[in-house]
């Protein structure tokens, strides 16, 4: 879901940076304060579409942040804390968040919890499409369309198929791909890259053809004739 922005309101800069590469990795706009107080002033300057919030914060723990916001704003709220007790859950559901994650966390959970808060409270009214050829890809559902049938492709078959159509008739290298796709620090070898390709021309048989491997280098797509 791109085009979407996430207050993210966490203590501890190290994990609030963290949250928040995870989701501009995943193309949404970020805002971060350190506190509940200053949540409150980006809340209102900001009008952000869903709040990632920790509990134990200074000036404002995440409750009290929430029975303000809860005054103003229906916004999809989650909270993400390392309070795992059930009693913090439940008191947390019933002030009115979303959602509520526990620390440490994935971050594709993370990211789905996101996407399922924004569908349910509406989502935004139109949703950003990209296409090449027969292919069309809404980037808010992450959706794949080609020739008209609706495919099922696992969230880097998406994003791989994405950044080949962003760069149409330009080669990706396997490195840039990595680097995007799987992180910096991604442990795995560029066969990683090859074998999801391979799986991405077998869901898209209309498509493949297109799909150019570079020797040495990496992929292309070459646009439509």
């Amino acid at each position: 879901m791109s085009g979407y922005k996430v207050l993210i309101v966490e203590d501890e800069q190290p994990m609030r940076e963290l949250i928040a590469s995870f989701l501009i990795e995943e193309h949404y706009e970020v805002v971060q304060a350190a506190n509940g107080v200053e949540a409150l002033q980006l809340f209102r300057r900001e009008q952000p579409d869903v709040m990632v919030v920790d509990i134990m914060m200074p000036f404002m723990d995440g409750f009290e942040l929430l029975e303000e916001i809860r005054k103003r704003s229906d916004i999809p709220f989650i909270f993400l804390s390392a309070r795992g007790e059930e009693l913090d859950k439940v008191k947390g559901l019933r002030l009115g968040a979303d959602d509520y994650m526990v620390k440490p966390f994935h971050s594709g959970e993370l990211i789905a919890r996101i996407e399922t808060v924004i569908r349910r409270a509406g989502g935004k009214q139109s949703s950003q499409t990209i296409t090449s050829g027969g292919l069309i890809l809404d980037l808010d559902y992450m959706e794949a369309k080609s020739a008209g049938r609706l495919v099922t492709l696992t969230r880097k078959e998406f994003r791989l198929l994405e950044l080949l159509i962003k760069h149409e008739n330009h080669t990706v290298t396997r490195s840039r791909m990595m680097e995007l796709i799987w992180g910096p620090d991604y442990p795995g070898s560029e066969r990683t890259v090859d074998t999801h390709m391979k799986t991405l021309r077998m869901k898209l048989p209309e498509e493949s053809e297109r799909i150019k491997t570079v020797r040495g280098v990496g992929y292309r797509l070459e646009a439509p004739k």
